[in-house]
């Protein structure tokens, strides 16, 4: 099959493919008299692999890492489990900073009256701006 064909049967995208390919995530594939690139079904099922790692979050370095040892017989679940696992406290990590960054924004969209005033605390937050303080109503 071709790269469109490949593409359509993985559900990777041909740009993809190639920058896969380009990088040695994959080996090049036979070529056509015409220069086609040509895929059979182990490519396809590579392919596969390698964009449900990448949607599990895998760098492109651990996506290698755990195409080497599923295509090495000879692994211990060992070896995955550890990469996974090293993945698992990344995903940790990096939720527990996007959950910071939540609350942030939160409390800086509370904060903006989001009225007709050029004032807006989100702003000033990005700007490294201190917040304008709050000025006491004068009484008549």
């Amino acid at each position: 099959m071709n790269i469109g064909q490949a593409s359509d049967a993985s559900g990777v995208s041909a740009k993809m493919i190639r920058y896969y390919e380009q990088i040695g995530l994959i080996r090049p594939m036979g070529r056509t008299g015409n220069n086609y690139r040509v895929y059979g079904a182990e490519e396809v099922h590579i392919l596969r692999f390698i964009k449900r790692a990448r949607n599990l979050g895998f760098s492109l370095e651990e996506t290698e890492t755990l195409l080497k040892l599923w295509q090495d017989k000879g692994r211990t679940s060992a070896s995955v489990k550890e990469v996974a696992e090293v993945h698992i406290v990344d995903l940790e990590r990096r939720i527990a900073e996007m959950q910071g960054m939540v609350k942030t924004l939160k409390h800086l969209s509370h904060c903006c009256s989001g009225d007709d005033r050029p004032n807006c605390p989100i702003l000033d937050d990005l700007a490294g701006v201190a917040p304008a303080p709050v000025r006491a109503k004068k009484r008549a």
